[in-house]
């Protein structure tokens, strides 16, 4: 009796969350998307049905002025012409039922939150961090105008708090999180920094494992298209690397400020990540923060800065403030958790 008493204290306070959340989120459906990212995602799976590669618009531009060009891996323009080939092929019904996927994945996520800090910061922490997430504004507006990345902060979330314990499920998940949406690059080299510390023995064979299993996805998914039209697939992957930059905010990066373009443009933010790689592999930030910093340098030194991409720092910040570092290292909760 006294366990399942302890079951509901855990779990009715999640429900409640969800359940409001759920509310509030679906009456932001009412969203008109047919000028948002979502619908070329859906005219790119048309174009798949069609017979025609999604990637080769990129052709016809400079790799600076942006056209709605496919900037993705193909995962999603995979499960966008899969579900009109389904039956889904009139815009509002594709969207009526992926705005059902985002928000099962939107829900995940607070659910997977809660359960991520419960340990740390019990119910009080737990519940902050699953509101936090459901209510903040940044997670609102892309609910309201039904961009995709929910389903890969899902993929992301579910890979760090698998990591230690499930490393090969991990590895997979963060790979099909950048098939889906590619944010979450900045990412890798952690995971291939925490894999060389944690590993017993065969360091640079477990690491070289895992960068293989990282990019194994998104690799898989686009030898079709590369064998279609490799020099489109490649550029219009590198465009977010070139394009010139733009902001939702009139807040320009250092990059903007100085006049510079293309990679030259990138520098700061691969100086800046470079520092946070190197706090991860000196054991001096744990899993989360270290994520939270890779992912904050990008936003704050990125050329291109759109609301979406703040909403990937919104559920790393409960993480990391709550994150437990043992005195003896942060690298420990790995070597407990692979203790026979």
């Amino acid at each position: 009796m006294c366990g399942l008493r302890n079951q509901t204290t855990l779990i009715l306070p999640l429900l409640i969350i969800l359940m409001i959340g759920g509310v509030v989120h679906v009456r932001l459906w009412a969203n008109d998307t047919k000028n948002e990212d979502i619908y070329f995602a859906w005219v790119e799976g048309g174009r798949i049905l069609a017979g025609e590669n999604p990637y080769s618009r990129i052709h016809v531009g400079d790799m600076h002025v942006n056209n709605k060009y496919a900037t993705y891996f193909p995962v999603f323009y995979g499960f966008s012409a899969l579900t009109q080939w389904a039956g889904l092929s009139g815009f509002a019904a594709w969207i009526a039922f992926w705005r059902i996927v985002f928000l099962g994945c939107n829900l995940a996520i607070a659910g997977m939150l809660y359960f991520l800090t419960y340990p740390r910061g019990r119910l009080l922490g737990a519940g902050f961090a699953a509101a936090f997430w459901l209510f903040n504004r940044w997670t609102l507006y892309v609910t309201q105008v039904a961009h995709l990345d929910f389903i890969a902060i899902a993929l992301l979330i579910a890979s760090l708090g698998l990591f230690f314990r499930h490393r090969r499920a991990s590895l997979l998940l963060l790979s099909l999180s950048l098939g889906v949406k590619q944010i979450a690059i900045f990412l890798a080299p952690l995971y291939l920094i925490w894999t060389w510390h944690t590993a017993r023995q065969d360091r640079l064979k477990q690491t070289v494992q895992a960068g293989a299993l990282i990019v194994s996805i998104p690799t898989l998914v686009s030898l079709p298209f590369l064998a279609w039209d490799a020099d489109g697939f490649i550029k219009s992957l590198l465009f977010s690397v070139t394009r010139n930059p733009v902001d939702h905010f009139s807040v320009t990066s250092l990059d903007g400020y100085m006049g510079w373009l293309g990679m030259t443009a990138r520098l700061p933010l691969f100086l800046m990540l470079v520092a946070v790689y190197g706090l991860a592999w000196r054991g001096q930030i744990g899993l989360y923060m270290s994520s939270l910093l890779a992912l904050v340098t990008f936003t704050d030194f990125n050329a291109v800065l759109f609301r979406q991409y703040l909403t990937w720092i919104v559920p790393l910040i409960p993480l990391a403030v709550l994150e437990r570092v043992r005195s003896g290292g942060v690298f420990d909760d790995a070597r407990n958790a692979q203790s026979p």
